[in-house]
Order: C-alpha cells, then sequence, then structure tokens
C-alpha cells in the first residue's frame, strides 16, 4: 500500500511535527487554508471516518483528547474547527484518515 500519510508516520517523508504519541501524529499542512493549519492522523492505517469501527474506534477517541492540547500548543485559544473528509465528493485528498485543526484568525461561518 503506498499511502502517503502513512510514510509520513514512518519518517520517510519529512513533516513538520506538532505531536506525537504511540497511536497518532499531527504535523503542519504543507498547503494551509487558514493561519494555522494541522493535521492529526492515526498511525495504524484507516481509510476514512466510514471504515471507523469497534475495533479501531479508540483510536479515534484517543485523537480527539488530544486535540485540546494540541490546539493549546498552536495558541488556538480563541478557537479552533476540526474537519474530516470522507470520499471523492468529500474532497479525501488522501486516503488515510485525518483530521484538520484550523485557526489563527476568525474563521467563515460557511461550511461548503
Amino acid at each position: 500500500m503506498d499511502c502517503l500519510f502513512c510514510a509520513i508516520v514512518k519518517g520517510e517523508i519529512p513533516s513538520k511535527k506538532v505531536y506525537e504519541d504511540a497511536l497518532c501524529y499531527a504535523f503542519l499542512d504543507i498547503a494551509p487554508q487558514a493561519p494555522v493549519h494541522c493535521l492529526i492522523v492515526p498511525k495504524c492505517h484507516i481509510a476514512s471516518a466510514d471504515a471507523i469501527t469497534k475495533e479501531n474506534a479508540d483510536v479515534v477517541a484517543h485523537i480527539f483528547s488530544v486535540i485540546p492540547a494540541i490546539a493549546k500548543e498552536l495558541s488556538l485559544g480563541d478557537g479552533y474547527r476540526v474537519i474530516t473528509n470522507v470520499g471523492e465528493n468529500g474532497c479525501q485528498s488522501v486516503k488515510h484518515l485525518h483530521f484538520h485543526i484550523l485557526g489563527g484568525k476568525k474563521l467563515s461561518e460557511q461550511m461548503a
């Protein structure tokens, strides 16, 4: 399997690490869509939110438990947005579950 995010997690492709633990890895997006744009991915390959199961849901719960600490580290105390895209119509560009943490300015109320 050729997965960009799996290669980043393994250190095969360089990234600007923000956070790492046994279950997840967070790094700055190379094409930021906000002043602060961080991606957080599970270290195990999960294709998308559609592939979350009872067996891997604990990894996703863990990711959401560390997002507030990552946001604090990124100085996003005034607020931020967490987004995941699913499938082609959802504009999922990498087929590895990932959550965008966006902030650093007042974000648009427009979601689409």
